[in-house]
Protein backbone atom coordinates (compact mmCIF):
# COMPACT_ATOMS: atom_id res chain seq x y z
CA UNK A 1 0.00 0.00 0.00
CA UNK A 2 1.27 3.48 -0.90
CA UNK A 3 2.92 5.37 1.95
CA UNK A 4 1.41 8.76 2.79
CA UNK A 5 2.66 11.79 4.71
CA UNK A 6 0.51 14.39 6.47
CA UNK A 7 1.85 17.69 7.76
CA UNK A 8 0.25 18.88 11.01
CA UNK A 9 0.43 22.55 12.01
CA UNK A 10 -1.00 23.00 15.53
CA UNK A 11 -1.41 26.22 17.47
CA UNK A 12 1.35 26.48 20.12
CA UNK A 13 -1.09 26.28 23.04
CA UNK A 14 -0.83 23.16 25.18
CA UNK A 15 -4.47 22.10 24.82
CA UNK A 16 -4.44 22.47 21.03
CA UNK A 17 -1.06 20.77 20.65
CA UNK A 18 -2.01 17.87 22.93
CA UNK A 19 -5.18 17.21 20.94
CA UNK A 20 -3.22 17.32 17.67
CA UNK A 21 -0.71 14.78 18.98
CA UNK A 22 -3.51 12.43 20.06
CA UNK A 23 -5.14 12.77 16.64
CA UNK A 24 -1.80 11.92 15.02
CA UNK A 25 -1.52 8.80 17.17
CA UNK A 26 -5.05 7.75 16.23
CA UNK A 27 -4.36 8.18 12.52
CA UNK A 28 -1.02 6.38 12.46
CA UNK A 29 -2.41 3.52 14.55
CA UNK A 30 -5.40 3.15 12.25
CA UNK A 31 -3.43 3.40 8.99
CA UNK A 32 0.11 1.91 9.15
CA UNK A 33 1.25 3.36 5.77
CA UNK A 34 0.69 6.88 7.14
CA UNK A 35 3.40 9.02 8.73
CA UNK A 36 2.93 12.49 10.20
CA UNK A 37 5.28 15.44 10.62
CA UNK A 38 4.16 17.97 13.24
CA UNK A 39 5.56 21.47 12.77
CA UNK A 40 5.96 23.31 16.07
CA UNK A 41 5.55 27.09 16.17
CA UNK A 42 7.17 28.63 19.24
CA UNK A 43 5.56 31.49 21.11
CA UNK A 44 7.78 34.60 21.17
CA UNK A 45 7.87 34.75 24.97
CA UNK A 46 8.45 32.27 27.81
CA UNK A 47 5.39 30.44 29.14
CA UNK A 48 4.72 27.99 31.95
CA UNK A 49 3.53 25.49 29.34
CA UNK A 50 6.83 25.51 27.39
CA UNK A 51 8.33 22.59 29.39
CA UNK A 52 5.05 20.71 28.93
CA UNK A 53 5.19 21.20 25.18
CA UNK A 54 8.82 20.07 25.05
CA UNK A 55 8.01 16.98 27.14
CA UNK A 56 4.98 16.15 25.00
CA UNK A 57 7.00 16.34 21.78
CA UNK A 58 9.91 14.24 23.07
CA UNK A 59 7.64 11.57 24.57
CA UNK A 60 5.35 11.36 21.52
CA UNK A 61 7.96 11.05 18.78
CA UNK A 62 8.08 7.70 17.00
CA UNK A 63 9.09 6.16 13.69
CA UNK A 64 5.95 7.58 12.09
CA UNK A 65 5.37 10.76 14.13
CA UNK A 66 8.15 13.33 14.10
CA UNK A 67 8.38 16.90 15.31
CA UNK A 68 10.16 19.81 13.66
CA UNK A 69 10.46 23.09 15.57
CA UNK A 70 10.26 26.05 13.22
CA UNK A 71 12.67 29.00 13.58
CA UNK A 72 11.31 31.80 15.73
CA UNK A 73 10.05 34.87 13.91
CA UNK A 74 9.76 38.40 15.33
CA UNK A 75 6.28 39.72 16.04
CA UNK A 76 5.43 43.42 15.56
CA UNK A 77 6.12 45.33 18.75
CA UNK A 78 3.00 46.27 20.68
CA UNK A 79 0.90 43.35 19.40
CA UNK A 80 -1.86 42.52 21.91
CA UNK A 81 -1.58 39.03 23.35
CA UNK A 82 -5.22 38.44 22.42
CA UNK A 83 -4.28 39.11 18.78
CA UNK A 84 -0.89 37.41 18.80
CA UNK A 85 -1.81 34.25 16.90
CA UNK A 86 -2.56 35.92 13.57
CA UNK A 87 0.85 37.60 13.03
CA UNK A 88 2.55 34.57 14.57
CA UNK A 89 0.99 32.18 12.04
CA UNK A 90 1.42 34.57 9.11
CA UNK A 91 5.10 35.03 9.93
CA UNK A 92 5.72 31.28 9.73
CA UNK A 93 4.44 30.67 6.19
CA UNK A 94 7.90 30.79 4.61
CA UNK A 95 9.35 28.52 7.29
CA UNK A 96 6.54 26.02 6.77
CA UNK A 97 7.07 26.06 3.00
CA UNK A 98 10.80 25.46 3.51
CA UNK A 99 10.19 22.60 5.96
CA UNK A 100 7.72 20.90 3.62
CA UNK A 101 10.03 21.33 0.63
CA UNK A 102 12.80 19.71 2.67
CA UNK A 103 10.49 16.79 3.51
CA UNK A 104 9.73 16.25 -0.15
CA UNK A 105 13.36 16.51 -1.25
CA UNK A 106 14.44 14.10 1.51
CA UNK A 107 12.21 11.42 -0.02
CA UNK A 108 14.10 9.59 -2.75
CA UNK A 109 11.10 9.39 -5.07
CA UNK A 110 11.21 5.60 -5.12
CA UNK A 111 8.17 3.35 -4.78
CA UNK A 112 8.55 3.24 -0.98
CA UNK A 113 8.87 6.99 -0.46
CA UNK A 114 5.78 8.65 1.04
CA UNK A 115 3.49 10.93 -0.94
CA UNK A 116 2.51 14.25 0.62
CA UNK A 117 -1.23 13.75 1.17
CA UNK A 118 -2.17 17.08 2.74
CA UNK A 119 -2.01 19.55 5.61
CA UNK A 120 -3.97 19.26 8.86
CA UNK A 121 -3.97 22.73 10.40
CA UNK A 122 -5.29 23.96 13.71
CA UNK A 123 -8.40 26.14 13.71
CA UNK A 124 -6.19 29.23 14.18
CA UNK A 125 -3.69 28.20 11.49
CA UNK A 126 -6.02 28.31 8.46
CA UNK A 127 -3.76 30.90 6.70
CA UNK A 128 -1.46 27.92 6.04
CA UNK A 129 -3.92 26.87 3.32
CA UNK A 130 -1.85 29.22 1.13
CA UNK A 131 1.23 27.04 1.66
CA UNK A 132 -0.70 23.82 1.04
CA UNK A 133 -1.93 25.29 -2.22
CA UNK A 134 1.68 25.91 -3.28
CA UNK A 135 2.27 22.17 -3.02
CA UNK A 136 -1.04 21.25 -4.62
CA UNK A 137 -2.38 19.31 -1.62
CA UNK A 138 -5.63 19.61 0.35
CA UNK A 139 -5.97 21.40 3.69
CA UNK A 140 -8.08 20.01 6.51
CA UNK A 141 -8.88 22.06 9.62
CA UNK A 142 -8.59 20.30 12.97
CA UNK A 143 -11.29 22.09 14.94
CA UNK A 144 -10.80 21.64 18.69
CA UNK A 145 -14.07 23.25 19.72
CA UNK A 146 -17.65 22.17 19.06
CA UNK A 147 -19.41 21.69 15.74
CA UNK A 148 -22.22 23.89 17.08
CA UNK A 149 -19.85 26.78 17.72
CA UNK A 150 -18.32 26.45 14.26
CA UNK A 151 -21.81 26.55 12.75
CA UNK A 152 -22.60 29.65 14.83
CA UNK A 153 -19.46 31.36 13.51
CA UNK A 154 -20.50 30.70 9.92
CA UNK A 155 -23.99 32.04 10.68
CA UNK A 156 -22.67 35.23 12.31
CA UNK A 157 -20.07 35.81 9.60
CA UNK A 158 -22.77 35.66 6.93
CA UNK A 159 -24.85 38.23 8.83
CA UNK A 160 -21.82 40.42 9.54
CA UNK A 161 -20.67 40.52 5.91
CA UNK A 162 -24.01 40.77 4.18
CA UNK A 163 -26.98 41.95 6.23
CA UNK A 164 -25.14 44.20 8.72
CA UNK A 165 -22.34 45.62 6.54
CA UNK A 166 -19.48 44.76 8.94
CA UNK A 167 -21.16 46.46 11.93
CA UNK A 168 -20.97 43.93 14.79
CA UNK A 169 -22.54 46.27 17.33
CA UNK A 170 -25.60 46.73 15.14
CA UNK A 171 -25.79 42.98 14.57
CA UNK A 172 -25.66 42.17 18.28
CA UNK A 173 -28.15 44.93 19.16
CA UNK A 174 -30.63 43.76 16.53
CA UNK A 175 -32.18 41.20 18.88
CA UNK A 176 -32.16 40.06 22.50
CA UNK A 177 -31.72 36.47 21.36
CA UNK A 178 -30.70 34.75 18.14
CA UNK A 179 -32.27 31.76 16.43
CA UNK A 180 -29.60 29.57 14.81
CA UNK A 181 -30.82 26.49 12.99
CA UNK A 182 -28.39 24.04 14.59
CA UNK A 183 -29.49 25.13 18.10
CA UNK A 184 -32.88 24.00 19.37
CA UNK A 185 -33.17 27.05 21.63
CA UNK A 186 -32.55 30.73 20.84
CA UNK A 187 -29.18 31.96 22.10
CA UNK A 188 -29.30 35.03 24.38
CA UNK A 189 -27.40 38.04 23.10
CA UNK A 190 -25.17 38.17 26.19
CA UNK A 191 -23.95 34.63 25.54
CA UNK A 192 -22.72 35.69 22.10
CA UNK A 193 -21.69 39.29 22.72
CA UNK A 194 -18.94 38.46 25.25
CA UNK A 195 -16.86 37.07 22.37
CA UNK A 196 -17.03 40.27 20.36
CA UNK A 197 -16.02 43.01 22.81
CA UNK A 198 -12.70 43.74 21.11
CA UNK A 199 -13.19 45.10 17.56
CA UNK A 200 -9.85 43.84 16.25
CA UNK A 201 -10.48 40.36 17.65
CA UNK A 202 -13.95 40.43 16.09
CA UNK A 203 -12.57 41.13 12.63
CA UNK A 204 -9.91 38.44 13.07
CA UNK A 205 -12.58 35.91 14.04
CA UNK A 206 -14.63 36.69 10.95
CA UNK A 207 -11.51 36.62 8.77
CA UNK A 208 -10.68 33.12 10.02
CA UNK A 209 -14.24 32.00 9.35
CA UNK A 210 -14.13 33.29 5.78
CA UNK A 211 -10.93 31.36 5.15
CA UNK A 212 -12.43 28.16 6.58
CA UNK A 213 -14.47 28.00 3.38
CA UNK A 214 -11.23 27.38 1.47
CA UNK A 215 -10.50 24.18 3.40
CA UNK A 216 -11.15 20.70 2.04
CA UNK A 217 -12.80 19.53 5.24
CA UNK A 218 -13.05 19.78 9.02
CA UNK A 219 -11.88 17.20 11.53
CA UNK A 220 -13.95 18.21 14.58
CA UNK A 221 -13.29 17.03 18.12
CA UNK A 222 -16.87 15.98 18.76
CA UNK A 223 -19.11 13.00 18.10
CA UNK A 224 -22.27 12.86 16.04
CA UNK A 225 -24.48 11.70 18.90
CA UNK A 226 -23.55 14.79 20.93
CA UNK A 227 -24.15 17.38 18.19
CA UNK A 228 -26.48 15.74 15.71
CA UNK A 229 -28.31 18.99 14.91
CA UNK A 230 -25.04 20.74 14.03
CA UNK A 231 -23.83 17.82 11.91
CA UNK A 232 -27.14 17.85 10.03
CA UNK A 233 -26.90 21.63 9.60
CA UNK A 234 -23.52 21.28 7.90
CA UNK A 235 -25.00 18.69 5.55
CA UNK A 236 -27.44 21.31 4.28
CA UNK A 237 -24.84 24.04 3.67
CA UNK A 238 -22.40 24.67 0.86
CA UNK A 239 -19.43 24.28 3.18
CA UNK A 240 -16.43 21.94 3.41
CA UNK A 241 -17.29 18.44 4.65
CA UNK A 242 -17.22 17.55 8.33
CA UNK A 243 -15.63 14.52 10.00
CA UNK A 244 -16.75 14.20 13.64
CA UNK A 245 -13.82 12.18 15.04
CA UNK A 246 -13.96 12.79 18.81
CA UNK A 247 -13.81 12.77 21.67
CA UNK A 248 -10.04 12.93 21.25
CA UNK A 249 -8.83 12.87 24.84
CA UNK A 250 -5.68 12.13 26.79
CA UNK A 251 -6.63 8.84 28.42
CA UNK A 252 -3.09 8.28 29.71
CA UNK A 253 -1.76 9.68 32.95
CA UNK A 254 -0.17 13.12 32.68
CA UNK A 255 3.43 13.74 33.83
CA UNK A 256 3.70 14.96 37.40
CA UNK A 257 3.95 18.72 37.66
CA UNK A 258 3.89 20.73 40.87
CA UNK A 259 1.51 19.15 43.34
CA UNK A 260 2.16 15.41 43.50
CA UNK A 261 -0.48 13.42 41.62
CA UNK A 262 -0.06 10.60 44.12
CA UNK A 263 -0.91 12.96 46.98
CA UNK A 264 -4.04 14.20 45.19
CA UNK A 265 -5.17 10.67 44.35
CA UNK A 266 -4.50 9.48 47.89
CA UNK A 267 -6.69 12.28 49.25
CA UNK A 268 -9.48 11.36 46.82
CA UNK A 269 -9.18 7.70 47.80
CA UNK A 270 -10.09 8.71 51.36
CA UNK A 271 -13.33 10.47 50.32
CA UNK A 272 -16.78 8.84 49.96
CA UNK A 273 -18.08 8.10 46.44
CA UNK A 274 -19.40 11.10 44.47
CA UNK A 275 -18.83 13.43 47.44
CA UNK A 276 -16.19 15.84 46.09
CA UNK A 277 -16.74 18.93 43.97
CA UNK A 278 -13.72 19.67 41.79
CA UNK A 279 -13.07 23.32 40.85
CA UNK A 280 -10.70 23.98 37.96
CA UNK A 281 -10.72 26.80 35.41
CA UNK A 282 -8.18 25.75 32.79
CA UNK A 283 -4.58 26.60 32.06
CA UNK A 284 -5.39 30.30 31.49
CA UNK A 285 -8.11 30.75 34.10
CA UNK A 286 -7.46 32.54 37.38
CA UNK A 287 -9.57 34.95 39.42
CA UNK A 288 -8.65 38.07 41.34
CA UNK A 289 -8.67 38.13 45.13
CA UNK A 290 -12.25 39.43 45.44
CA UNK A 291 -13.71 36.67 43.28
CA UNK A 292 -11.57 33.96 44.88
CA UNK A 293 -12.84 34.96 48.33
CA UNK A 294 -16.46 34.70 47.14
CA UNK A 295 -15.79 31.15 45.91
CA UNK A 296 -14.15 30.30 49.23
CA UNK A 297 -17.14 31.66 51.17
CA UNK A 298 -19.51 29.63 49.00
CA UNK A 299 -17.57 26.44 49.66
CA UNK A 300 -17.56 27.04 53.41
CA UNK A 301 -21.31 27.64 53.38
CA UNK A 302 -22.08 24.42 51.52
CA UNK A 303 -19.85 22.26 53.68
CA UNK A 304 -19.24 20.11 50.61
CA UNK A 305 -15.97 18.24 50.21
CA UNK A 306 -13.88 20.02 47.59
CA UNK A 307 -10.71 19.85 45.53
CA UNK A 308 -9.81 23.32 44.23
CA UNK A 309 -7.08 24.12 41.70
CA UNK A 310 -5.77 27.66 42.22
CA UNK A 311 -3.12 28.96 39.85
CA UNK A 312 -1.87 31.82 42.03
CA UNK A 313 1.22 31.04 44.10
CA UNK A 314 0.94 30.81 47.01
CA UNK A 315 -2.85 30.29 47.11
CA UNK A 316 -2.98 31.89 50.56
CA UNK A 317 -2.28 35.22 48.84
CA UNK A 318 -5.83 35.30 47.42
CA UNK A 319 -7.78 33.18 49.93
CA UNK A 320 -9.53 34.45 53.08
CA UNK A 321 -7.35 34.32 56.15
CA UNK A 322 -7.56 30.91 57.83
CA UNK A 323 -9.58 29.31 55.00
CA UNK A 324 -7.22 26.37 54.48
CA UNK A 325 -7.10 25.62 58.23
CA UNK A 326 -10.89 25.87 58.63
CA UNK A 327 -11.61 23.57 55.67
CA UNK A 328 -8.71 21.16 56.10
CA UNK A 329 -11.04 18.35 57.13
CA UNK A 330 -13.17 18.48 53.98
CA UNK A 331 -11.16 20.27 51.32
CA UNK A 332 -7.85 20.41 49.54
CA UNK A 333 -6.32 23.33 47.61
CA UNK A 334 -3.87 22.34 44.87
CA UNK A 335 -1.90 24.01 42.08
CA UNK A 336 -1.61 21.90 38.95
CA UNK A 337 -4.47 19.43 38.57
CA UNK A 338 -4.37 16.08 36.72
CA UNK A 339 -7.87 16.83 35.45
CA UNK A 340 -8.72 13.61 33.63
CA UNK A 341 -7.51 11.47 36.54
CA UNK A 342 -9.58 13.52 38.99
CA UNK A 343 -12.73 13.38 36.86
CA UNK A 344 -12.60 9.62 36.50
CA UNK A 345 -12.04 9.05 40.23
CA UNK A 346 -15.16 7.61 41.93
CA UNK A 347 -15.01 10.23 44.70
CA UNK A 348 -15.58 13.08 42.24
CA UNK A 349 -19.24 14.04 42.11
CA UNK A 350 -19.23 17.43 40.39
CA UNK A 351 -17.04 19.78 38.39
CA UNK A 352 -17.10 23.60 38.48
CA UNK A 353 -15.54 24.39 35.11
CA UNK A 354 -14.69 27.21 32.70
CA UNK A 355 -16.24 25.03 29.95
CA UNK A 356 -13.29 24.81 27.63
CA UNK A 357 -14.36 22.25 25.04
CA UNK A 358 -11.77 19.70 26.11
CA UNK A 359 -13.06 19.94 29.70
CA UNK A 360 -16.62 19.49 28.41
CA UNK A 361 -15.62 16.30 26.59
CA UNK A 362 -13.71 14.98 29.60
CA UNK A 363 -16.67 15.56 31.92
CA UNK A 364 -19.03 13.77 29.53
CA UNK A 365 -16.64 10.85 29.06
CA UNK A 366 -16.60 10.37 32.84
CA UNK A 367 -20.31 11.23 33.31
CA UNK A 368 -19.46 13.97 35.83
CA UNK A 369 -21.97 16.81 36.16
CA UNK A 370 -20.68 20.33 35.49
CA UNK A 371 -21.49 23.73 36.98
CA UNK A 372 -20.70 26.17 34.17
CA UNK A 373 -18.52 29.22 34.74
CA UNK A 374 -17.27 30.33 31.29
CA UNK A 375 -14.44 32.84 31.18
CA UNK A 376 -13.28 33.64 27.63
CA UNK A 377 -13.35 32.70 23.92
CA UNK A 378 -16.25 30.40 22.98
CA UNK A 379 -16.83 29.09 26.50
CA UNK A 380 -20.11 30.97 26.98
CA UNK A 381 -21.56 29.12 23.97
CA UNK A 382 -20.20 25.83 25.34
CA UNK A 383 -21.93 26.55 28.65
CA UNK A 384 -25.20 27.33 26.88
CA UNK A 385 -24.93 24.07 24.95
CA UNK A 386 -24.28 22.07 28.12
CA UNK A 387 -27.05 23.61 30.25
CA UNK A 388 -29.81 24.53 27.80
CA UNK A 389 -29.29 22.32 24.76
CA UNK A 390 -28.08 19.07 26.34
CA UNK A 391 -29.27 19.28 29.94
CA UNK A 392 -26.03 17.81 31.31
CA UNK A 393 -24.96 20.77 33.47
CA UNK A 394 -26.18 23.38 35.92
CA UNK A 395 -25.44 27.08 35.69
CA UNK A 396 -23.19 29.23 37.79
CA UNK A 397 -23.23 31.61 34.84
CA UNK A 398 -23.75 31.38 31.09
CA UNK A 399 -22.37 34.79 30.17
CA UNK A 400 -19.57 35.57 32.63
CA UNK A 401 -16.56 36.99 30.77
CA UNK A 402 -13.08 37.47 32.17
CA UNK A 403 -12.54 40.37 29.76
CA UNK A 404 -15.70 42.10 30.99
CA UNK A 405 -14.74 41.39 34.59
CA UNK A 406 -11.37 43.05 34.08
CA UNK A 407 -12.91 46.14 32.44
CA UNK A 408 -15.91 46.74 34.71
CA UNK A 409 -15.88 48.09 38.23
CA UNK A 410 -14.71 45.25 40.43
CA UNK A 411 -17.83 45.09 42.61
CA UNK A 412 -20.14 44.88 39.59
CA UNK A 413 -18.23 42.03 37.93
CA UNK A 414 -17.87 39.70 40.93
CA UNK A 415 -20.21 36.71 41.18
CA UNK A 416 -21.45 36.57 44.76
CA UNK A 417 -21.06 33.66 47.16
CA UNK A 418 -24.84 33.14 47.34
CA UNK A 419 -25.05 32.44 43.61
CA UNK A 420 -22.02 30.15 43.63
CA UNK A 421 -23.32 28.32 46.69
CA UNK A 422 -26.68 27.66 45.03
CA UNK A 423 -25.03 26.28 41.90
CA UNK A 424 -22.76 23.96 43.90
CA UNK A 425 -25.72 22.64 45.90
CA UNK A 426 -27.69 21.93 42.69
CA UNK A 427 -24.63 20.33 41.17
CA UNK A 428 -24.03 17.94 44.04
CA UNK A 429 -27.72 17.07 44.46
CA UNK A 430 -27.72 15.84 40.82
CA UNK A 431 -31.35 15.43 39.79
CA UNK A 432 -32.42 12.11 38.31
CA UNK A 433 -32.91 13.80 34.95
CA UNK A 434 -29.36 15.18 35.00
CA UNK A 435 -27.93 11.79 35.99
CA UNK A 436 -29.77 10.02 33.17
CA UNK A 437 -28.61 12.56 30.58
CA UNK A 438 -25.00 12.25 31.76
CA UNK A 439 -25.03 8.46 31.66
CA UNK A 440 -26.40 8.47 28.11
CA UNK A 441 -23.80 10.94 26.82
CA UNK A 442 -20.99 9.17 28.66
CA UNK A 443 -21.89 5.85 27.05
CA UNK A 444 -22.33 7.47 23.63
CA UNK A 445 -18.92 9.15 23.81
CA UNK A 446 -17.19 5.82 24.46
CA UNK A 447 -19.18 3.91 21.83
CA UNK A 448 -18.35 6.58 19.23
CA UNK A 449 -14.64 5.72 19.51
CA UNK A 450 -15.10 1.95 19.47
CA UNK A 451 -14.85 -0.13 16.31
CA UNK A 452 -17.83 0.66 14.05
CA UNK A 453 -18.72 3.66 16.24
CA UNK A 454 -19.62 6.96 14.59
CA UNK A 455 -16.23 8.63 15.20
CA UNK A 456 -14.31 5.44 14.38
CA UNK A 457 -16.08 5.32 11.03
CA UNK A 458 -15.61 9.06 10.42
CA UNK A 459 -11.85 8.74 10.91
CA UNK A 460 -11.80 5.87 8.42
CA UNK A 461 -13.66 8.03 5.91
CA UNK A 462 -11.09 10.77 6.37
CA UNK A 463 -8.26 8.29 5.75
CA UNK A 464 -10.02 7.15 2.59
CA UNK A 465 -10.36 10.80 1.54
CA UNK A 466 -6.62 11.51 1.73
CA UNK A 467 -5.68 8.50 -0.37
CA UNK A 468 -4.20 9.68 -3.69
CA UNK A 469 -6.92 10.78 -6.11
CA UNK A 470 -9.60 9.72 -3.65
CA UNK A 471 -10.80 12.98 -2.07
CA UNK A 472 -14.60 12.95 -2.21
CA UNK A 473 -16.63 15.28 0.06
CA UNK A 474 -19.55 12.82 -0.02
CA UNK A 475 -17.52 10.46 2.19
CA UNK A 476 -17.66 12.85 5.16
CA UNK A 477 -20.38 13.03 7.84
CA UNK A 478 -22.47 15.08 5.44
Amino acid sequence: MKKLELVFIPTPLIGHLTAAVHLAHLLTTRHPPLSITILIIKLPFPTKSAPLIQSLCSSSASDRIRFITLPEQPIPEGTKRTLLLDPLVQSQKLNVATAVADLISAADGGPDSPTLAGFVVDMFCIPMVDVANQFGVPTFVFYTSSASFLALLFHLQELYDNEFNHDMDRLLNSATEFAVLCFRNPIPRKVISTMFIDREATEWTHALTRRYREANGFLINTFSELELDAIRWFAEQRLPPVYAVGPILNLNKNPQIGESEEEIMKWLDEQPPSSVVFLCFGTMGSFNESQTKEIAEALERTGVRFLWAIRQTPPESVLPEGFIDRTGGIGKVIGWAPQMEILKHPATGGFVSHCGWNSVLESLWNAVAVATWPMYAEQQVNAFEMVVELGVAVEVSLDYSMMVAEEEEEEEAVLRAEKIEGAIRRLMERSDELKRALMVKGEESKKAMMESGSSFNALNRFIDAIMPNRFDPSESDH
